[in-house]
């Protein structure tokens, strides 16, 4: 085969002969690898150097002479004509100086392959996806939905699902600013922006079509200025606390109860933009940065903060998961791998006994129902670092499932992949179940026979989820779009062709 065939570059003159001496091997050097490596870097002609790298890299390998090595000349000559060196393939490095980090990116934010593949301080594959965390997610998502069907103030003790998604975020993020920080947070806000934009042109159309306008508040100029944060949430969007509901076919509060979600991409977004001066702090200052929010949280929670307004909301948020954020840059720093095992274990109790402390001394809304995590910002934030040291200490680093969650793979990698999309829509669908349900109150057959079913608060979760997988179907699409992937009505895996589950 010429060089020609084999699209090597093609040298004027084949006659230069190129003499080099290689040192033997030293004396510790195995008897089962015989050989020693040659690294060379052979410039290609002037036509055919490329603008990012003019030189390509070549590797060899020489076996040593099979005679003994002569003590008075410990090397040998070994000659090579540059037209051979020119027919052996060259071997490029991964990703060229100036390539496109749109594969990278893809990777970090769990858009690669199936399953945040967020950064641990366990080194594996690039592009590689951790299921641990996957499922961390996957779980998160569920609960979130579970709990704003119920209500159960004890969901949120058992696994603090925003702690969680914040802690994973934080990691993510640490992994990703190893690339310029500029083009992450643009990157960033790309993948979140423009599922919100969807979700708040369907929803202000619908409060718009319900009667909601500039002069709902009386204040039509402000009422205008306050709809930017539509666009780019550093403040809640605006909202109608009050609408007609259709007729009467949805509560009065429909609005309200959608945008619930709206707090974490708020929330998030500061998060992201704050990340860079974060992560700095976190390797100078590791454990002062993990507690300064929680002091914050502390100051702010201490009653003698006015909490009212827009910025203090912002700011609650804010320093309620600030610390579980941190504690996920941290851990992809490798910061709890390099304290004693027992530490973690050891103290994540003592901090859980004292968030369950200060939930259980704070003011209650309900007696009825309880205390609940969810309306007491510092106990929350105490509770959920506690849950995330543990969850992060663990942190297997699974490449492949383990046999018994094999089969929930799918159900996963759909989550992981319209995680946004399943967090803004869920309300909605929550929302859309009461003017489904009530008319089958009128039906004298299921007044009869499935009036156990109806008063069931488990049936408008059964007709939730059904909605929530038809929101997928239609606006899920644009988590592809903004991750500049081809858009896929429902991107469920598909096992590989006569595998079996176990």
């Amino acid at each position: 085969m010429t060089t020609a065939e084999t699209g090597a570059p093609r040298l004027e003159d084949s006659s230069e002969t190129l003499a080099l001496r290689i040192p033997p091997a030293p004396a510790a050097q195995g008897a089962q690898d015989p050989s020693e490596t040659l690294a060379l870097r052979i410039p290609p002609p002037p036509a055919a150097r490329g603008a990012q790298d003019p030189s390509e890299t070549l590797a060899l390998r020489i076996p040593p002479a099979p005679a003994p090595r002569s003590a008075q000349d410990p090397s040998e000559t070994l000659a090579l004509r540059v037209a051979d060196l020119a027919a052996i393939p060259v071997q490029r490095p991964p990703q060229e100086a100036g390539e496109s980090t749109e594969a990278a990116e893809a990777a970090d934010t769990g858009q690669a392959g199936e399953g945040p593949a967020d950064g641990t301080a366990a080194p594996r594959p690039k592009g590689g996806r951790d299921r641990y965390l996957d499922l961390l997610r996957a779980l998160a998502l569920v609960r979130v939905v579970i709990y704003h069907n119920f209500g159960w103030t004890w969901l949120p003790l058992l696994f603090p699902s925003m702690g969680v998604m914040f802690a994973l975020a934080g990691s993510l993020m640490a992994r990703s600013l190893s690339r310029p920080a500029l083009g992450v947070i643009r990157g960033r806000l790309r993948r979140l922006l423009p599922p919100m934009w969807m979700f708040g042109a369907v929803t202000l159309t619908a409060m718009v079509l319900d009667g909601w306008g500039p002069d709902a508040e009386g204040h039509p100029n402000w009422w205008w200025g306050k709809l930017a944060f539509w666009i780019l949430p550093l403040s809640t969007p605006p909202y109608a606390d009050s609408l007609h509901g259709f007729g009467g076919h949805l509560p009065s509060s429909w609005a309200e109860q959608v945008v619930v979600p709206l707090w974490y991409l708020r929330a998030y977004l500061w998060y992201v933009l704050l990340s860079p001066l974060m992560l700095k702090a976190v390797r100078r200052l590791p454990w002062v940065t993990l507690l300064v929010p929680l002091a914050l949280s502390a100051v702010l929670n201490s009653g003698l903060v006015d909490q009212s307004g827009r910025l203090m909301e912002t700011a609650t948020d804010f320093t309620t998961f600030g610390a579980c954020w941190i504690l996920g840059m941290a851990h992809h720093e490798g910061l709890l791998s390099r304290i004693p095992q027992y530490v973690v274990p050891s103290v994540a109790p003592l901090v859980l006994a004292l968030g369950f402390w200060w939930l259980q001394q704070s003011p209650m809304d309900d007696p009825r129902v309880g205390p609940d995590l969810e309306a007491v910002p510092l106990a929350q934030a105490i509770w959920s670092f506690g849950c995330v040291m543990l969850l992060l200490h663990l942190s297997p680093s699974w490449q492949e499932w383990p046999r018994p969650l094999e089969r929930f793979s799918g159900l996963v990698s759909l989550l992981n992949s319209r995680a946004v999309s399943v967090y803004l829509w869920h309300c909605v669908a929550l929302v859309l179940t009461e003017p489904l349900i009530e008319p089958l109150w009128n039906s004298e057959f299921c007044y009869t026979h499935l009036r156990w079913l109806l008063s069931s608060q488990w049936f408008p979760l059964l007709v939730a989820v059904p909605l929530i997988l038809a929101g997928l179907l239609l606006f899920g699409w644009v988590e592809d779009v903004a991750a500049r992937r081809s858009p896929r009505l429902l991107p469920y895996p598909r096992r590989a062709r006569g595998r079996r589950r176990g």
